[in-house]
Order: C-alpha cells, then structure tokens, then sequence
C-alpha cells in the first residue's frame, strides 16, 4: 500500500511542538518503508537536510503553492495521480488540517483546542481558520488522533464527534544527550527555568509574579525565559520592567539542543505556568535531565506528569511561589521529583507513537 503524508510541519528550521511530532514521525516511516508500505511525503518546499533521506519505498513531492495549500494545490495533486492509477490509500495530516475534498479516506492528528480556551489570543483570521478547517477535517477524517485523553474530551466536547472514532496516541519523548558543559554545573543551580513560545496561553506573567515574590527570600536566584517569540508577548516584558526585575529574568530566545541541553541540566527547576496544554512535551524534557518539575494543574499537565510534578493554580503566583520555596527549603523533596521524573519518561516513547499511528494508517 502507499500512504501519502502532509510533512511540512517537519521542513521548518526551528523545530518544536508539532514540528518535532511530524519529524519523528517522519523518521520512523522512512526505516519503515517497504515494497508493500510505500510512503509519498508532500512537500511545498525542498525538503530540508534534517528530514529523513529518500530510499526506493519513501519518497519526496515538491508541489509549488503557499496561499490555501493543503485545501487547493495538494488536493488538486492527490486526484491528479488518482486519475493517473496511483493508488494512495490513505492520507495522514499530522497537524489539524486535512485536504479540502481529499479523494481518499484520511487520518489527522489533532494537538489541542486551545482556541477555544483562549481565543482572545488569536488573529480573527486565523481563528476562523482553526475553528472551521479543524471542524471540516475531524468530521471528515476516517480516524482522528488525540495527543492525549484531555484533547480527545475536547474534540468531542466542541466538535461533537464520536468517542469511538478518536484514538488517543501520546506523544513521545527521548532522552538526548547531556551536553559536555554540564561539567561546570554549579551544585547551587540558582536559577528557574522555563521552555516555551512567548505567548499568553504560556501564562508567563504568572511564573514572573511568583519569581518576584519568591526572590524576597532568596536574592540570589535569577529566572532564565527560553522560546521564540510567538504573538502578543510584549506584556511579557512590560511585567519584568513593572517588578524591576530586568537585572534578574533573562530571555534567552530560541536556543540550540546543547545549550537547552545545558540549561535543563544547571536548573534548579522547570516551571511550565501555562493555562492549556493539548501535551507538554518540555515536562518530560526536564524530567530527562534530572530537573525537579513543577506544573500548573490544568488540561493534559496532570494527565502527563503524574506524581513526578509539583502542581500549583496557574492563576494564583502564590500558590506558585509557595511552592519554589518549598522546593528550594526540601532537599528530600527535590530528590524524591528527579527519581519519580526518571521513572515517568519511560511512559513516553517516539516508537510506540509513530508504531501507534502507523498501526491507525494501515488499519483495513
């Protein structure tokens, strides 16, 4: 059989969230790939030197178009070679959006409906988009993938689709190599550490509040900020300058692997504050690295921390600092977090997921 796959979300340079999904996703195909499991991989860029090489059974398609690609120029391709005898049997969209009038029965993933949480964050444009374009493709996909429980409750919650069509498929996770540089680890760690698009679903100014409080008591910790700048982010750093903490909170942008690498390993936590999550993925990066975790309490965190996170209101950054000093003040209780973080990872796995899906795309 040949299975067609939408892998732009991988061709991206930064790759993260969706991005790294798509990629592992990907690679996985690609060792899969056979003379009875083909797979086409469209693209409308030339594939960049990060994705997987093309072999005999896995395959590249450059189709040109930017403006409604996947509802107009990658339909008009799939009935193309439908017409000429090319039997693709079916069509994975690994991020929300499936080929408008798709020829052939298809699979999409969807990651989280967080537009509908908070839609004040979104361009009426793009909201629109959201909305309607992922209510077209969960009604019209054969099977839908859900990242986690608390996605699927909302697929059906907002889109009013059956429980049996969505099939719950976590994301994976695997441990990276920890960078030479952790060698100069300091054994006091003084800082906090957050990973994660500069946004108001984030909840930023929630985790920059409680640093304001909790640094009352401990002068010495600083608050390192890691992740491109997404949209509506300029109260972000309006926060800092009201609190007078420009000297202490640093905003390190997008950073390379190593240096992520680097910074998990010297924290002496990770804080993921956000509002919604459809996974949180940086949960379990931290828990690789031996970086006691805390959370807020909403959508999927609890569902994918477990007992290996302290959890905090993201809309109290009292409750948030009371539980840095907490940390900060039990030793026992840091070490008790890195060995359960160190257990929960081994729940999380790119093979089981990309297993997982490819079982759904073969499925008679």
């Amino acid at each position: 059989m040949i299975i067609g796959v939408d892998g732009n979300e991988a061709n991206v340079l930064e790759k993260v969230g969706v991005s790294v999904y798509t990629l592992k996703l990907l690679e996985y195909f690609q060792k899969k790939a056979t003379a009875d499991q083909q797979f086409i991989v469209f693209l409308k860029n030339k594939p960049g030197i990060d994705l997987p090489v093309e072999n005999e059974f896995y395959k590249y398609d450059l189709i040109r178009g930017n403006i409604l690609w996947s509802q107009t120029f990658l339909p008009l391709e799939l009935y193309k070679r439908k017409a000429l005898g090319q039997d693709i049997k079916v069509f994975f969209s690994p991020a929300h959006y499936i080929p408008r009038f798709c020829p052939i029965p298809s699979v999409v993933t969807v990651h989280d409906l967080s537009y509908f949480y908070h839609p004040d964050e979104f361009l009426k444009k793009d909201l629109f988009q959201l909305k309607n374009w992922t209510k077209y493709s969960v009604e019209k996909a054969k099977k839908i993938i859900a990242v986690s429980k608390t996605t699927k409750k909302d697929v059906v919650k907002f889109y009013q689709i059956s429980e049996e069509k969505i099939e719950v498929i976590y994301n994976g996770y695997e441990r990276k190599a920890k960078s030479e540089k952790s060698k100069t680890k300091s054994p006091l760690n003084k800082y906090i550490l957050y990973v994660g698009t500069l946004q108001p679903r984030k909840n930023i100014n929630t985790l920059i509040e409680a640093f304001s409080l909790f640094k009352k008591n401990n002068p010495e910790f600083k608050l390192i900020i890691v992740g491109k700048k997404g949209w509506l982010f300029d109260h972000i750093f309006k926060k800092v300058e009201e609190l007078n903490l420009s000297k202490v909170v640093l905003f390190k942008g997008y950073v390379s692997e190593e240096v992520l690498s680097t910074l998990y390993q010297n924290a002496f936590c990770f804080v993921l504050p956000s509002l919604y999550e459809g996974f949180g993925i940086p949960i379990l990066e931290a828990m690789s690295f031996d970086c006691p975790v805390i959370s807020s309490f909403t959508s999927s965190l609890p569902e994918i921390g477990g007992d290996a996170c302290l959890y905090f209101d993201p809309k109290n950054p009292g409750e948030l600092a009371e539980k840095l000093s907490e940390l900060s003040n039990n030793r026992k209780l840091r070490s008790e977090l890195i060995k359960k973080g160190k257990e929960r990872i081994k729940f999380f796995s790119w093979q089981k997921c990309a297993a997982d899906t490819l079982k759904i795309l073969t499925a008679k």
